[in-house]
């Protein structure tokens, strides 16, 4: 969510960190999807270069960090854009101003005649909407090694574990998606 009360510096560290793609030239929107953006060109071209410009957004990719990368189209087919104008927002971008944090009101006060210090008082509904929650991307790997006692084995059937237990692995013992 971009801030309400911000530096103005916000569009500048949004398109220069990379997180929000800006248009190379100027044209017309050709195409738009979630894993691309292709766009005309309608400034004068130099010899051997193509009149199209193609973006490939990233879907749902893990940063570095795990967390979740991915870039959504601002533009439509049809619309006319000039260079460097913003046509896709990043993981961290609303509308090509930056966005680390969300707008949520709050208040510092006593709580019940204590120190003001003492708690944090937040609304059940920032909980339940989940309005801080993230995605996190983690990737494991596992190998099965030769032991003294035979190889390992990767599997489902676990002793004395309940099938409840198991529901949600598939039959080499690996956790379904979702």
């Amino acid at each position: 969510e971009a801030p309400f009360v911000g530096t103005g510096m916000e569009p500048i560290v949004a398109r220069d960190s990379g997180a929000a793609i800006a248009a190379r030239r100027g044209g017309v929107v050709d195409q738009v999807d979630a894993t691309r953006i292709v766009i005309r060109a309608t400034e004068e071209l130099d010899a051997g270069k193509s009149g199209v410009d193609i973006y490939r957004l990233q879907k749902f990719q893990r940063s570095n960090q795990n967390t979740c990368v991915n870039q959504r189209p601002l533009v439509s087919v049809g619309d006319v854009i000039s260079k460097s104008d913003i046509i896709a927002d990043g993981p961290s971008t609303d509308l090509g101003d930056l966005a680390l944090g969300r707008n949520a009101l709050v208040a510092f006060m006593p709580w019940n005649g204590y120190n003001y210090e003492d708690s944090i008082l937040m609304s059940e509904r920032i909980v339940s909407d989940d309005v801080f929650t993230s995605i996190h991307i983690e990737e494991f790997e596992v190998m099965a090694r030769d032991t003294k006692l035979g190889p390992e084995e990767i599997t489902r059937d676990i002793p004395n574990v309940s099938e409840e237990a198991l529901k949600n692995l598939d039959e080499a013992g690996i956790v379904y998606i979702g």
